[in-house]
């Protein structure tokens, strides 16, 4: 067996946070040496979460200048479960001492400076290490994680979308001919866990229970990620304009995104319940459905399992895509780059079965 590493966690009392400590306390070959806040400095993890009661027994520390050369000095790969911002502060220091650096903020996500300054509201400070930063969809950039220094950990509604599209992108790209056309429409629901642990009136229990309403609807700083997941990422050889809405719906955690795709002609003749399955045949963490089953958010509940259906129908490709957004949107894939960027096998401290009810 590999030999154990040692773990940072910066920013661990958000919902993404206690989702990286909960998966790593089961993995076997992981140590988590450094959680930090903020705000709860000084507590206990089971203070703030009883749920990890018996399970971590570390105290949560400030996020100072001494603790993070001490994380330098002593993790072999920091987390940074933080708003954008407070990784690519910290990030230089770290790569400079050899320690990984997995940001599952937006800090490393766009490769361009001038869309990342309009989108988050600040200019970049590290622009050569985002230069070489791997983005982290770990089912299409795995053997650039394997050897990546930086990952940025991709948001949770393009990681819904880019793995939704990629048998479409992959089958253009090797037919050589459009099979997509006109806009493609993405249609997204996430739990309320989406917007982070925060008290905000517009995420508070009387405002989102029995409730659902779109938002970002004139533009979304994930919009930007999606496309270049699809031109860059997945390497489109065809451009493809990408319509994308979220939606929050009433329920604590699971995503929903609805992808249609106008077909052209030669898109018709694809049997694309075929390609999905195909493409995706090798893919422990991805579960292309039998063909007229449909996903629900329950099946995936607290698990690393992205869940794909396909309804064809004429010119028209509807697929639909489930995720845990905490896990696979999140702290799991996060842990799967991890493993991947260690040597580990993949699905380390990942098994696990979702919940239902």
């Amino acid at each position: 067996m590999a030999n154990q590493i040692s773990v940072g966690i910066v920013g661990g009392t958000g919902y993404t946070g206690v989702e990286l400590l909960r998966i790593l306390s089961r993995h076997p070959l992981v140590i988590v040496k450094y959680l930090t806040s903020r705000s709860e400095a000084g507590k206990s993890v089971s203070e703030i979460f009883p749920s990890l009661r018996g399970v971590c027994d570390l105290a949560f520390c400030d996020m100072t200048g001494e603790t993070m050369a001490m994380m330098a000095r002593d993790c072999d790969v920091v987390f940074f479960a933080t708003p954008h911002g407070v990784a690519m502060a910290h990030t230089p220091a770290l790569v400079a001492q050899g320690v990984k650096v997995i940001d599952l903020g937006a800090d490393f996500r766009l490769q361009s400076l001038d869309e990342f300054e309009q989108w988050y509201g600040m200019a970049h400070t590290c622009p050569d290490i985002l230069k070489d930063s791997v983005y982290g969809l770990t089912e299409v950039t795995r053997a650039k994680v394997a050897t990546a220094k930086v990952i940025a950990n991709p948001g949770c509604y393009p990681t819904t979308a880019i793995l939704g599209l990629k048998p479409i992108i992959d089958t253009e790209n090797r037919q050589q001919q459009a099979l997509v056309d006109g806009r493609i429409i993405i249609d997204a629901k996430s739990g309320i866990s989406g917007a982070g642990r925060q008290g905000k009136l517009a995420i508070s229990y009387a405002e989102t229970a029995d409730n659902f309403s779109a938002y970002g609807v004139a533009g979304h700083r994930h919009s930007p990620e999606i496309t270049q997941g699809v031109q860059a990422v997945l390497g489109a050889d065809f451009d493809h304009r990408i319509r994308f809405v979220p939606h929050l719906v009433p329920m604590i955690r699971g995503m929903f995104s609805t992808i249609h795709v106008p077909l052209s002609h030669a898109g018709e003749q694809v049997d694309w319940q075929a390609a999905f399955e195909s493409v995706y045949a090798d893919e422990y963490f991805i579960d292309v459905l039998p063909k007229g089953v449909l996903p629900d958010t329950r099946s995936v509940k607290a698990s690393n399992k992205l869940r794909i259906a396909i309804h064809q129908q004429a010119d028209m490709l509807t697929v639909l895509v489930v995720q845990d957004n905490l896990v696979k949107g999140a702290a799991g894939q996060a842990v799967q780059n991890m493993n991947v960027m260690f040597g580990f096998d993949e699905t380390i401290g990942l098994t696990l079965v979702p919940i239902t009810p």
